[in-house]
Parts: C-alpha cells; sequence; structure tokens
C-alpha cells in the first residue's frame, strides 16, 4: 500500500482522503511467470499497478513472430490503455516476464472516482503523458540511433535487467536479433 501511495504522489499529488477510496476498491493479484495481465482481443476493462516484477507488452506478426514493445518494470503502471481508450479489443498482449505482484483497479471504479475527485483526474492526465512522452522516445530510439546506443540506454534505464529476463527478450525490445545481441554484448566487454 505505501509504494502505491509514495508512487502515485511522486506523479501527482493525491490526498490520503482519496487514496483510502482508492484503496477500498483495488486488490492484489499475483501473477507467475508467463501469465497475462491482459489478453490479445479481449477488451481490457482494468488497470494495474506493478509493485514489483517485469511485464512485456508485445505483438506477433503474421508469420507468428513475437515482438517486444514495451517493458514495464517495477513500480510502473501497466494496462492496455487503447483498449480501455476505445473500448475495443487489446492488440497488444500482456505478460509477465517474471513473478509479479500486481495491484488491480477496474477502469469503471477509476471513471467513478475520477469524476468525483479532480485529483485522480490529474492523475490519469499526468500518466497518459507520461505514457505519450515514453512512446515517443522509444519510437525516436528506434529511428535514429544504432543498436549499440539503444541498448546502452537500456542498461541504463534498467540496470538489472539482463539478470531477470532471457536475453531475446532484450534482443526483441530493441529490434535486433539474439545474435546481435550477443555481439553488441561481446563487444562492450571486450
Amino acid at each position: 500500500m505505501d509504494n502505491l501511495f509514495k508512487y502515485i504522489n511522486k506523479i501527482s499529488p493525491v490526498s490520503e482522503s482519496v487514496f483510502s477510496e482508492i484503496w477500498d476498491l483495488i486488490r492484489k493479484v499475483e501473477l507467475s511467470k508467463l501469465d497475462y495481465f491482459v489478453k490479445e482481443g479481449e477488451v481490457s476493462r482494468e488497470i494495474g499497478f506493478l509493485e514489483n516484477g517485469i511485464v512485456r507488452a508485445f505483438y506477433i506478426n503474421d508469420s507468428g513472430k513475437e515482438y517486444n514493445k514495451t517493458l514495464f518494470t517495477a513500480p510502473a503502471f501497466i494496462g492496455s490503455y487503447a483498449s480501455i481508450i476505445t473500448g475495443k479489443p487489446n492488440m497488444l498482449p500482456q505478460q509477465a516476464l517474471t513473478k509479479c505482484s500486481v495491484w488491480k483497479i477496474s477502469v469503471a471504479n477509476l471513471d467513478s472516482l475520477s469524476e468525483k475527485y479532480c485529483e485522480i483526474e490529474r492523475l490519469r492526465r499526468k500518466i497518459a503523458e507520461f505514457f505519450f512522452l515514453q512512446n515517443e522516445k522509444k519510437e525516436l530510439e528506434m529511428a535514429l540511433l544504432e543498436a549499440g546506443e539503444r541498448y546502452l540506454i537500456l542498461r541504463k534505464e534498467y540496470p538489472d535487467i539482463e539478470n531477470q529476463i532471457p536475453q531475446y527478450h532484450i534482443a526483441s525490445y530493441l529490434g535486433i536479433s539474439p545474435t546481435q545481441l550477443s555481439r553488441i554484448r561481446n563487444k562492450m566487454t571486450n
């Protein structure tokens, strides 16, 4: 509970009384490795706070090859925002890559709180702005930077991730093959 309150207040201040109402509406779930927070094709009706663990958002092309679009490391908010906003089926499944603890709240409850408290509406706006900026940053990195530069950014932003998830997930996130990642890592250690 304390982690969630601190994380929310870092984004946008929420009073203890408003947080208490949030707390009454959330529930904790444990995801095992490879469990889904939200699956492809289902309409997302919940948002979560990733208290610990790593979750990936990915897509599968027509050939069946998977590509990791986003890696969420705790603490972070997770959920299919496009599905929540549009009410359409999710296109980017979110899967646990490690054991995860997640606090979930229904979007319907969050909508009710947003109408009741401007603090919640402001928090939601700031989270949306954060995701917009993160998405734009990743797009620019993929378009403008070499694979080695993207790898260094990943190591800086996610310092211990290489010890927690398989290398092929990291390579997929960077938009390269596992062989290319191995070459980059070897070059940097020599």
